[in-house]
């Protein structure tokens, strides 16, 4: 829909009008100049820049149109869209993922093919933010150190994008824990106390950092934040031996994961613990969460505004840079006309 937000703007309009019956006229005092062949340089002029009462009637047609181009412009036009419905704002839950060295173990088995742990859980949690659309989300990647890759952002695009970015190794090689926890405490304690959570999800035991887990999590319930954890990996798998891998064995690829832990900081914290064997559990453990921490649906209704003030000012601009140049143009024609005329006369 095409409005105008000044309405107002439009009583100017009649400004220049007002102006030129109201002001009284200023006298023009010109010296005259006799020019011979006075005939001839006036029927030169005329053909070149049209007789006086043609030129006045262009010269008020244009300035006229510029002149309602400029009130337009101050009237504010704009285009008024569709109403748009805004999520409510939601949580701001922050999502910790452990990328140390262990998350490229192959136990994960999709299809019948065992696939590194990293690639489901990109996939898994993926979907997880897309359907957050209420809430801010936050990504800090973890490893020997911590690193906080997106603060709280209703941009949920470039968070998955950073997810699907980030590779393994690139934290460091071993599991900080605490500091991933100690991190998310410092972006969240500033936040509502009822919208602080946070997702931590690992393969192993904290053996990295400067914060203990269970200190880290003693912190987040002073802070009033609620800590999820999710503690992925099979808990067999198969493992080929042998130059040319003829004969294998059943191993426990999650030997080193600190179920105990993990489970101590959810419970201390108000949240839960939930343990990934499969993809299959990983989309239902995320599907919980949907449920745990549920989106705020009423939301607030707005309509987008786009500015076309620019255009008839603009256009403005452009017509007064036009009409200048054809003044100039007719005084200069005026003027060479004018001299030639003197000229003549003095043979």
């Amino acid at each position: 829909m095409f409005q105008f937000e000044w309405l107002w703007a439009w009583a100017f309009l009649p400004l220049p009008l007002l102006v030129y019956f109201l002001l009284p006229q200023v006298e023009r005092q010109e010296a005259a100049l006799k020019v011979p062949f006075f005939s001839q340089v006036r029927n030169l002029q005329h053909q070149a820049t049209g007789t006086p009462a043609q030129q006045h009637k262009i010269s008020a047609g244009w300035l006229a149109l510029i002149w309602v181009l400029l009130v337009a412009a101050s009237a504010r036009p704009q285009w008024v869209g569709e109403p748009v419905t805004l999520p409510a704002t939601g949580r701001d839950l922050l999502l910790a993922v452990d990328i140390s060295g262990s998350m490229k173990t192959p136990d994960m088995v999709v299809q019948d093919k065992q696939i590194a742990r990293i690639l489901v859980v990109k996939y898994v949690v993926n979907e997880f933010i897309e359907r957050r659309e209420s809430d801010r989300l936050g990504l800090i990647l973890f490893g020997s150190q911590a690193y906080l890759q997106a603060p709280l952002t209703f941009d949920r695009k470039t968070v998955s994008t950073l997810l699907d970015e980030a590779q393994l190794g690139f934290a460091g090689e071993q599991t900080a824990i605490g500091d991933a926890v100690g991190l998310a405490i410092k972006r969240l304690r500033e936040r509502p106390a009822s919208q602080r959570v946070l997702i931590l999800l690992t393969d192993g035991a904290n053996t990295a950092g400067e914060v203990a887990p269970r200190q880290a999590a003693d912190l987040a319930k002073q802070a009033g934040i609620k800590i999820y954890t999710v503690g992925v990996g099979a808990d067999q798998m198969e493992q080929r031996m042998g130059l040319f891998g003829g004969f294998s064995r059943t191993v426990n690829p999650s030997s080193d994961l600190d179920e105990d832990t993990l489970r101590y900081m959810a419970e201390t914290t108000g949240g839960l613990y939930f343990r990934a064997r499969n993809p299959q559990e990983l989309q239902a453990i995320y599907e919980e969460l949907d449920k745990l921490e549920p989106i705020e649906q009423d939301g607030e209704i707005l309509r987008p505004i786009s500015a076309l003030f620019m255009w008839p000012l603009l256009a403005a601009i452009l017509l007064s840079a036009v009409y200048a140049v054809w003044r100039l143009y007719a005084l200069g024609t005026r003027f060479t006309s004018g001299t030639s005329g003197s000229l003549e006369g003095t043979r």
